[in-house]
């Protein structure tokens, strides 16, 4: 098995991140996903639209910043270049440009992704994980996967797309903004094989420093989601 540089495989696939200890946003009766930004006008897309779009089946392992790695997660959904040309782009002002695109989860997480890496090959929006539609612990109903990136960037309760024409000002809600870890800044393309971790530091200097906050946000996770409240153990 090869992993990008810095990362560990780990048993399982825990519920890990900004959320803290909060438990999961309740899921809406008739869940939509609000489409806003550039386009002539706002509209939502109803969760069951995604299923008349092509199907994509994608394993892939998902890589967070910490270190950890969960190995070969089978993922359900439609591209999310899918949902894009056929639902996005034909809503779009004649020859307006799109640069970012912002992806927003029920939980009040946030991410912002360049256009070129949300319209990769391997970014998926999707409903289901290992065979089951998705729970709580890991983004009911729908959220944004892109492998390719650390964790931080595949949006969970996924209920909003927002295309821009500019970098819009923030990045990502960083579970690091919730902690006194206010010198650890994500970086805006979160790219897992060159190790973007850090906005200005180089990987091997806060490697140490992500894999310390393991344990208490795994802690602190578990205790808002349904799963073990033990940290990621490496195999």
């Amino acid at each position: 098995m090869t992993l990008p540089p810095g990362q560990h495989p780990i048993d399982g696939f825990p519920r890990f991140g900004g959320h803290l200890s909060r438990p999961a946003p309740a899921v809406p009766t008739d869940p939509v996903i609000e489409i806003r930004g550039v386009v002539t006008e706002a509209f939502d897309v109803p969760l069951g639209t995604l299923a008349t779009l092509p199907r994509r089946e994608l394993i892939a392992d998902f890589h967070c910043v910490a270190g950890w790695s969960a190995t070969d997660l089978r993922w359900e959904g439609v591209s999310f270049e899918t949902v894009y040309r056929t639902l996005i782009e034909p809503a779009l002002p004649p020859e307006t440009p799109v640069t970012h695109v912002v992806f927003r989860g029920l939980d009040g997480w946030r991410s912002v992704v360049s256009i070129e890496d949300a319209l990769a090959d391997d970014v998926l929006i999707a409903e289901r994980l290992d065979g089951r539609p998705l729970d709580g612990d890991h983004g009911a109903p729908a959220r944004l996967v892109s492998p390719s990136q650390y964790g931080y960037v595949s949006t969970k309760h996924l209920c909003r797309i927002e295309v821009h024409s500019a970098e819009p000002k923030g990045t990502h809600a960083s579970v690091l903004r919730q902690l006194p870890l206010r010198l650890l800044s994500a970086h805006p393309r979160a790219r897992v094989w060159r190790e973007e971790r850090h906005r200005y530091l180089p990987p091997w200097s806060v490697r140490r420093v992500y894999r310390a906050t393991i344990a208490p946000i795994a802690y602190l996770s578990g205790r808002g989601g349904r799963g073990a409240r033990n940290p990621p153990r490496p195999r």
